[in-house]
């Protein structure tokens, strides 16, 4: 079973979305944890969240040059990290300011919600909603319809 750790700048706390990032995550059979950072700026932000990136897991960050793929085509790369061996998935999901290039190249998927800009707390949403998906997608429900 995979486990999921999502590392991002901001608090979802006393948000609207924070309802809904809740839902999603009890409905996961994954385990899901979420480490939430501040930084007075994008420097500090960078550091931080850099810290906290696991060499072992397999990093996916959220980037608006990152790659643009169905739903069924990212829950067919969470299942070819899962059969090479890696059974943690780290997501990073940037500030205001994105993220750098050195975190970019640590990732072994950047992925992109499209070419429009998101804002990082509804980037998380999206994020935890496509997880899910990923999840019935490989298990066969019927939750996703093409």
């Amino acid at each position: 079973m995979a486990s999921i750790e999502i590392l991002c700048i901001g608090k979802l706390k006393n948000n609207p979305l924070e309802q809904v990032w809740d839902e999603y995550v009890r409905r996961l059979q994954w385990p899901v944890s979420l480490t939430e950072m501040e930084g007075k700026n994008q420097k500090e932000e960078l550091e931080k969240l850099s810290a906290k990136i696991d060499p072992h897991a397999a990093l996916i960050v959220l980037d608006e040059t990152g790659k643009t793929l169905s739903s069924r085509d990212f829950a067919q790369k969470l299942e070819q990290f899962q059969t090479a061996g890696q059974s943690k998935f780290q997501f990073v999901i940037g500030g205001a300011d994105g993220l750098n290039d050195d975190i970019r190249a640590r990732a072994g998927l950047v992925l992109s919600f499209g070419k429009q800009t998101w804002p990082h707390l509804l980037a998380r949403v999206m994020l935890i909603e496509q997880i899910y998906r990923s999840q019935q997608i490989l298990a066969g429900h019927p939750y996703h319809r093409d």
